[in-house]
């Protein structure tokens, strides 16, 4: 009935909040500060994550750290106000969407480019006009943050320890 709520768990998930953060998003290309885009750029750096994680380690990525992402944005979902039964349906179709971007970042085909730009323009939306400007910048920040997490090591990933700074 309850839930586990493991702390010790939690230096990846604040470290994705932390990203989805940074102001880089809101001033320079301009993305509307809403909870949506907020979980949309969580969503974007765990799959990269991910996707990096199986590609160096051919292992799992580890189930109690993902559990415990998604029992934090259902945490956080439920301090919006949100009830059992909207807090259910809200996480079903944050799954949807987790998993649509999961599936269809990359760009297989692509020696260009690595992410799929048609994913960006149907995720997010920029407070101004400007939809190329937007797609280009996140599209090379998300490449350079791949770049940056392949280098790292496994373990310095799940703790949180990315320290990526990008230069724009």
């Amino acid at each position: 009935m309850f839930s586990i709520y493991k702390t010790n768990h939690n230096s990846l998930y604040n470290k994705l909040v932390e990203l989805s953060r940074n102001i880089f998003f809101y001033k320079k290309i301009k993305l509307k500060d809403s909870f949506e885009t907020r979980i949309n750029l969580i969503f974007i750096h765990l799959s990269l994550i991910l996707i990096i994680f199986k590609e160096k380690n051919k292992k799992e990525f580890p189930q109690n750290i993902f559990d415990n992402i998604f029992l934090n944005i259902e945490y956080h979902i439920r301090e919006l106000g949100y009830g059992d039964v909207a807090v259910n349906k809200k996480m079903k179709t944050l799954l949807h969407i987790f998993y649509d971007i999961l599936l269809k970042i990359r760009v297989l085909k692509s020696k260009k480019n690595l992410i799929n730009k048609r994913l960006i323009t149907k995720y997010f939306e920029p407070s101004t006009s400007d939809e190329i400007q937007l797609t280009d910048s996140l599209v090379s920040y998300l490449e350079n943050f791949y770049y940056f997490c392949f280098e790292l090591e496994n373990n310095n990933m799940l703790k949180g320890q990315i320290n990526f700074k990008y230069k724009y």
